[in-house]
This record gives structure tokens, sequence and C-alpha cells, in this order.
């Protein structure tokens, strides 16, 4: 059984509370830009942080059958929120070279300037990029989205490009 972030239970299904998050943070914040913006390679911000945030859940629902406690609230937003910099990191801009390093940071500000954070979805904000940020996740949750965030980032970057597929996005999860 799921806790809603007020603690009642829930018994509403993951994708269905993927998508009532995101549009909570549409509609009380910058979210919404996340849709203008491309990720990897034609797939936008918005799609990625969506596709993590649907295959951490799922993650987090099989650890949770396991008997492992798992905050969901908390996985579902710091999962729609771990790219939530704001900008186009394609652009020649010199200050987006180091955007691996450094987009945690700016997501992690970005968010709070938007949004009340709990201490796991600031983890989980600012720790996703590891190793290449080389502070690891200090819970459970932020080590589930850095996981589903990489299997995501690969599979939208490498699946449009294999043989048999006719361009267009594809989703992680």
């Amino acid at each position: 059984m799921r806790t809603r972030r007020d603690g009642i239970p829930s018994q509403e299904p993951a994708i269905d509370e993927v998508a009532r998050i995101a549009r909570e943070l549409e509609s009380h914040g910058r979210f919404g830009l996340t849709r203008g913006f491309i990720q990897h390679g034609d797939v936008s911000v918005y799609e990625h942080v969506v596709s993590v945030a649907r295959a951490s859940a799922a993650a987090g629902a099989f650890l949770e059958r396991m008997g492992v406690r798992v905050d969901r609230p908390s996985l579902i937003r710091g999962a729609l929120l771990h790219d939530y910099f704001l900008y186009d990191w394609h652009d020649p801009d010199p200050s987006h070279r180091p955007h691996g390093f450094t987009h945690p940071a700016t997501a992690l500000t970005r968010a709070l300037e938007d949004f009340e954070l709990t201490e796991r979805e600031r983890n989980i904000i600012a720790r996703h990029m590891f190793p290449l940020v080389p502070i690891p996740p200090t819970c459970r949750e932020a080590w589930i989205v850095c996981m589903a965030d990489k299997a995501c980032a690969l599979h939208e970057t490498i699946a449009a490009r294999l043989p048999g597929r006719r361009g267009g996005r594809t989703a992680c999860a």
C-alpha cells in the first residue's frame, strides 16, 4: 500500500501518481517549461523526467513488494525535478559546457525557488549524476533515481538509432 505526501494510504496506480504529481508541479512552478527543452536525442526534458519518474516508481514498487520501505511521494517528485535546470544545454553558450557536472546544483537551486522540498527530494536532485558528480546519494530513493536516470538516458540516446527503428520518440518507461 502506498502513502500520499500527507501520510494517508493511497491505492493510486504508479503511472497515475506520476501524472498527478507532474500536473501539481506544472500548476505551482515552472515545470511546464521543461517541455520546451531537449534532453537526449529528440526527447524533451519533460518526457525524460516523466520516464525517469515512471521507471523509479516501478523500481520503488518492486522494492516495496520485497519489504523495503520507499518514500514514494519524494521518489516521484525528486525524479520529476532531477533535471529542473530550465535552460537548453545544447546552446553553444560556454557556461553550458560543464552541464553534466553542474546541472544537478542548478536544478536544485531552481527547484528550491519554486517548491518546498524534503531532504530526500534534495538528495535525489543533487546526487542523481553520481559518479560524474563525486558525492554519492545518501538515501535509497536517490539511488533509485540515479540508476533510472542512467537507464532512461541510455535508452533515449541509443534506442532510436538502432536498426529497425524509425526515428521518433522512444520512452524509457
